[in-house]
């Protein structure tokens, strides 16, 4: 009575209304006046989930393990639909239209509702029932889709690269050029340097994040296949006779026939077409070349060019009436009457007979029992997996009884992260499980993960360890370590740093690189992305220019190093080939037509109010 004394009350001071008529349709952004609903949002990352599953496989379900990763990816399809609706408003306001004439002329011309090359109103109202469209629905969105279209082809269409401009942008990618460098390595600037305790605790603070640790787990784990089963299932000889008995059409071979024919399709006449054919017959019938007459006068093109023979074909394979007619001729070299097929109308050569046969069951004996213990072992692991999966279930603070319906023993891997699971267990179903809240808090076994056809497993969480922060005490060592590296590399650069204003001064430094044993080294022909040289190096280098007071800098390397790098020559490159100056002009049309419509809708975004729910 309290209860729906309670009930009554909440209906009296909300409303039932408030119940009834509240909508289900949840923004997920608002941009400007308009909205992205939750709906239209869930239906585009299903849509792009479908697709890159299909085309990426096991790879991309990796990827979808990490709830990072998918919060990242469904993130990157609201900024799509927030752009798409920017695009859709940009041209209702530059008054683009789309007539319903055109709306059905493109709705006629999708390949998805055509049957047989022609459109079929059948298959398109199927295929928007599967989609969940309705008719009028469909011809809204095709509107609003062709409408944005318009604007988003007359901006990529609008760009365009001069001949002259691609010739140039191939020269400068062919260009190389001649360098001498010195790298001068930052260790032996490491001895004068210490690095102190409050240096140490300060980066410590401002780089905190790093030295976060990944939650970690170690599984125990229940595996089972079929081919686990398969040593275990006997089938006896006896087993073997009676399936093969029973099932005595597996083991037969239908009977096959070869003919060849000539084929005089309909044409405008069909009655000139069969006496046509019936003259040729009678050449046949005279003694004439079958594969002769065929060549000369069928139809058949690819046949004739074989005298035509249309190899070997069973029951079912050709035209009934065709069929019907090859296999009434009962020895081979005969040749039916005129036969009138869909096609038009044949004379047909029986040219060879496979006659119908059974495989004696001796050569079939070992095919037999091996497909009679796959489908033993099969019903037994389709048996323990359900029993596995009860007791998984009923008992679901150990693996124990489970590994013993399976005859299996309980493994145990060492402790993991997320993205670095050992090879027994990394499959993307059992990575997700295994840090899943469920079996992290709960401490309870998983459901039945298929790894494969025929291939399950069982996990728990064995060991647990929590993401934390590691303690200063605990990465002060390696803070040391970086922060010596940052301090040498440092003094290394500034060392180097004297060096280059000596060579723009074009002072001697001979005597300060003997210091170091440093030599200059030579490198000819630096391609943009040679290898010869470090990255770095190639990066300044054709930064560089031929004037005295802009032909050297100083670059720090990846390995902690740095280099003094000068330009000695630049090498131009080759003109382009005239076979690969229409192809380079269109990719970079391409290009800049990317980047225009790029910031196109950069620009969009900057001048609209877009809320994110």
């Amino acid at each position: 009575m309290v209860i729906l004394g309670l009930v009554i009350l909440s209906f009296m001071f909300a409303g039932v209304g408030s119940y009834i008529n509240s909508s289900a349709e949840t923004a997920a952004a608002k941009v400007n006046d308009d909205t992205i609903s939750q709906a239209d949002l869930e239906r585009a990352y299903q849509n792009e989930r479908g697709r890159m599953e299909s085309q990426y496989g096991d790879a991309f379900a990796a990827l979808t393990a990490d709830s990072a990763y998918l919060q990242q990816f469904r993130q990157g399809i609201l900024d799509r639909l927030i752009g798409d609706k920017l695009l859709e408003q940009a041209a209702v306001d530059l008054g683009l239209r789309v007539s319903d004439a055109q709306i059905k002329q493109a709705i006629v011309a999708m390949p998805e509702f055509q049957f047989d090359g022609k459109f079929d109103n059948e298959r398109y109202t199927a295929v928007l029932r599967q989609a969940g469209f309705q008719p009028n629905d469909f011809r809204d969105y095709m509107r609003v889709d062709m409408t944005r279209r318009q604007l988003s082809n007359a901006l990529l269409g609008s760009e365009f690269t001069l001949a002259a401009e691609s010739t140039q942008a191939y020269k400068l990618q062919q260009q190389t050029r001649d360098a001498r460098y010195l790298t001068i390595a930052a260790q032996p600037f490491a001895d004068d340097i210490t690095v102190s305790s409050d240096a140490i605790e300060n980066y410590y603070q401002a780089n905190i994040t790093q030295f976060d640790t990944q939650q970690k787990v170690s599984l125990a784990f229940v595996e089972l296949s079929v081919e686990d089963l398969l040593p275990s299932i006997q089938v006896s000889v006896d087993e073997a006779q009676q399936y093969y008995e029973q099932n005595i059409q597996d083991f037969r071979t239908q009977e096959q026939r070869r003919a060849s024919h000539i084929l005089i399709e309909f044409a405008d006449d069909e009655q000139k077409a069969e006496q046509q054919a019936q003259d040729i017959l009678l050449k046949v019938n005279d003694g004439g070349d079958f594969a002769e007459l065929a060549k000369e006068y069928s139809s058949d093109t690819f046949s004739a060019e074989n005298g035509g023979d249309l190899d070997w074909f069973t029951a079912g394979m050709m035209d009934p009436a065709f069929e019907e007619a090859a296999f009434a001729l009962a020895n081979v070299d005969d040749v039916s009457q005129v036969v009138k097929s869909e096609f038009g109308f044949h004379i047909i050569k029986l040219t060879d007979v496979k006659p119908e046969q059974t495989s004696p069951f001796a050569d079939v004996q070992d095919d037999v029992i091996a497909k009679l213990k796959t489908e033993k072992a099969e019903e037994e692991f389709y048996a323990k997996q359900q029993r596995m999966a009860e007791v998984a279930f009923e008992t679901p603070d150990t693996l124990d009884e489970v590994a013993g319906i399976a005859q299996v023993d309980v493994q145990t891997t060492a402790m993991f992260s997320q993205d670095n699971a050992p090879s027994t267990v990394n499959y993307p179903g059992v990575v997700s499980q295994a840090f899943s809240d469920e079996l992290i808090n709960d401490q309870v076994n998983s459901d039945v993960i298929e790894l494969d056809d025929n291939h399950i497993m069982f996990v728990r969480v064995a060991t647990y360890e929590a993401q934390r922060t590691k303690a200063l005490d605990e990465v002060s060592a390696q803070i040391n370590d970086i922060l010596l590296a940052e301090q040498a590399q440092q003094a290394a650069k500034a060392w180097a740093d004297d060096l280059l204003a000596d060579v723009q001064a074009e002072n001697d430094i001979n005597e300060k690189l003997k210091t170091k044993n440093i030599e200059w080294q030579e490198q000819e022909a630096v391609a943009r992305n040679g290898s010869a040289v470090a990255p770095a190096i190639v990066e300044a280098l054709f930064k560089l220019t031929d004037k005295k007071e802009s032909n050297a800098q100083v670059v720090a390397l990846f390995n902690g190093d740095v280099a003094l790098v000068q330009l000695v020559n630049v090498n131009e490159g080759a003109d382009i080939p005239s076979t690969d100056a229409a192809a380079l002009q269109n990719r970079l049309s391409t290009m800049r037509a990317q980047f225009t419509y790029g910031e196109f809708i950069n620009a969009l975004r900057e001048d609209a109010d877009i809320e994110v729910y």
